[in-house]
C-alpha cells in the first residue's frame, strides 16, 4: 500500500474540496488521492491547530513540518496574520498546499523538504502532526531535531496518539525540551515544548 509520505506518480488525481470553519473564518481546501487524510480534516491536526491557537501569543515565523495539503499552516497564517513556511516530502501534497495558499490568499510558502533537509532558517514555532507510519526514525528526526531550527524562545507543538507511543516519546524528548501535555482528546495528546 502506498502511503502519503511516498511519491506515487501513477496515482490517479481526483481533486476534492474540504471545508472547515474556525472562529468566523471559513476555509475550503483542495485535496487529492495520495495525501494524508484526503477526505476530511484529520482530527489530530484539527485538535493541534485549535489548541495551539487558543494558547499562543506568537506573531513570529511558523514552520509546519509534514504540511500535507496545507490545513494547519494556512489556518495559522490566516488567524494569526503571520508568515508560515510549510514543508512536506510528498510532491502532490506540496503542489496542493501551494494551490491552497493562493486560493485562500495567505502569507505562506510551501516547498519539498525531507524533514529539515531544505530548511535554513530558525523559527519561533514549529508545528507538526508527524507521519507516524513513516517509522520511528522519521518521528525522532522531526521531533528531536526541531530544536536546531527553533529561535531562542521557540516552541515546538505536536500531536501524537496515546496508542502510537505518545508517553514513551515524551520521555525521549525530556532531555532536550521542557515538555507539557496540554490537551488530551479521543486518544490524541497535544504537546507544547520549549528548549532547555
Amino acid at each position: 500500500m502506498d502511503h502519503y509520505f511516498t511519491n506515487n506518480e501513477n496515482l490517479k488525481s481526483e481533486i476534492k474540496t474540504i471545508d472547515y470553519e474556525y472562529n468566523g473564518y471559513s476555509f475550503s481546501f483542495l485535496s487529492d488521492n495520495g495525501v494524508f487524510s484526503k477526505n476530511h480534516i484529520d482530527y489530530g491536526s484539527r485538535l493541534l491547530v485549535e489548541t495551539f491557537l487558543k494558547n499562543t501569543k506568537t506573531k513570529g515565523k511558523v514552520l509546519d513540518v509534514g504540511c500535507g495539503y496545507g490545513f494547519m499552516g494556512i489556518v495559522i497564517s490566516k488567524v494569526l496574520d503571520t508568515h508560515v513556511t510549510m514543508i512536506d516530502v510528498n510532491k502532490r501534497a506540496v503542489h496542493l498546499a501551494k494551490r491552497n495558499i493562493d486560493k485562500m490568499d495567505v502569507n505562506a510558502e510551501a516547498f519539498i523538504s525531507d524533514s529539515y533537509e531544505n530548511i535554513k532558517d530558525k523559527y519561533d514555532v514549529i508545528i507538526t502532526n508527524p507521519p507516524v507510519r513513516a517509522g520511528k526514525n522519521v518521528l525522532l528526526d522531526i521531533l528531536e531535531n526541531a530544536k536546531d531550527y527553533l529561535a531562542q524562545d521557540g516552541e515546538l507543538w505536536y500531536v501524537l496518539r496515546k496508542d502510537q507511543g505518545a508517553k514513551s516519546m515524551e520521555k525521549v524528548l525530556e532531555k532536550d525540551y521542557k515538555i507539557e501535555n496540554i490537551c488530551k482528546s479521543k486518544g490524541f495528546y497535544i504537546y507544547f515544548c520549549k528548549k532547555h
